[in-house]
């Protein structure tokens, strides 16, 4: 059964004329996100924009693009921690940035904060019952134990390496429930061993029914989902299957569609 709510499709207004005929139209499927053409401007320089997306539940989708092509500002728009200057988004079918969104997604940073005075354990503590998830102690020892924290849950993870602050801001996105989990260059700064955990934990998320949306350039991660989404200069370039892109012309800044593409063109 789908963890998802299922609620009824919105019936499409017709005009009370009986010479008009009613044409049968499918109401559009719930999704776990949709984005409608939204945009960012920061003075006169536009970042994001126009976007539209619809990612349907359940999907896993990889967000890929060069340094500065928007990647980062979609996400902090979907998490609700940035306004689009124009255009809206729903999360889960609420209002990105309401109450019921942010319940409904976790985020985790590409450069994660975290506060001054606290342990990782506290901070695992004070997410998870924010979040209503009572029954965390057990969890919260797996995941460190997973990511290999177990020995710094005392320490501050302020003080932490880069790789490390990762891994914590991991542990703290699968710390608490959600529908929708949103990452933002996840890979970046772990080892090895760091990188096949968080590989395990975004795929038993999957397996348990999230939608799962990560901006990465980490070809393990990128051959395992059903789509991409490749972002240039603000606009979406390509979005389809992961066989159809070149990720490496796309970081260059080239044309990202995959060979076999051009040939049939």
């Amino acid at each position: 059964m789908s963890r998802h709510p299922q609620p009824p499709g919105r019936k499409r207004a017709t005009t009370d004329s009986s010479s008009t005929p009613e044409i049968p139209v499918a109401p559009l499927e719930p999704a776990a996100l949709v984005v409608t053409d939204i945009s960012k401007n920061y003075g006169d320089a536009p970042a994001v924009g126009p976007v539209s997306l619809r990612i349907a539940f359940g999907e896993r989708t990889a967000l890929i693009g060069h340094n500065g092509s928007g990647k980062t500002t979609l996400l902090r728009i979907t998490a609700g921690l940035l306004e689009p200057s124009s255009g809206s988004v729903t999360v889960g079918e609420h209002a990105a940035g309401s109450l019921q969104a942010r319940s409904y997604l976790s985020y985790i940073a590409d450069q994660p904060t975290f506060y001054d005075d606290l342990t990782l354990w506290e901070h695992l503590e004070y997410v998870a019952l924010l979040h209503g998830n009572d029954d965390w102690e057990q969890l919260a020892s797996d995941l460190l134990g997973h990511l290999g924290l177990f020995d710094r849950a005392d320490d501050m993870p302020n003080r932490f390496s880069r790789g490390l602050k990762q891994k914590a801001a991991i542990a703290l996105g699968f710390i608490r429930p959600f529908e929708l989990l949103i990452v933002d260059e996840p890979f970046v700064g772990l080892d090895a061993r760091g990188k096949e955990a968080l590989l395990e934990l975004l795929e038993q998320a999957s397996a348990e029914g999230a939608t799962v949306v990560v901006a990465t350039h980490e070809l393990s991660f990128v051959h395992t989902v059903s789509r991409i989404i490749a972002l240039r200069d603000g606009i979406v370039v390509h979005d389809g299957p992961a066989g159809s892109v070149n990720i490496d012309a796309l970081v260059r800044n080239e044309d990202p569609v995959g060979e076999h593409d051009g040939e049939q063109q």
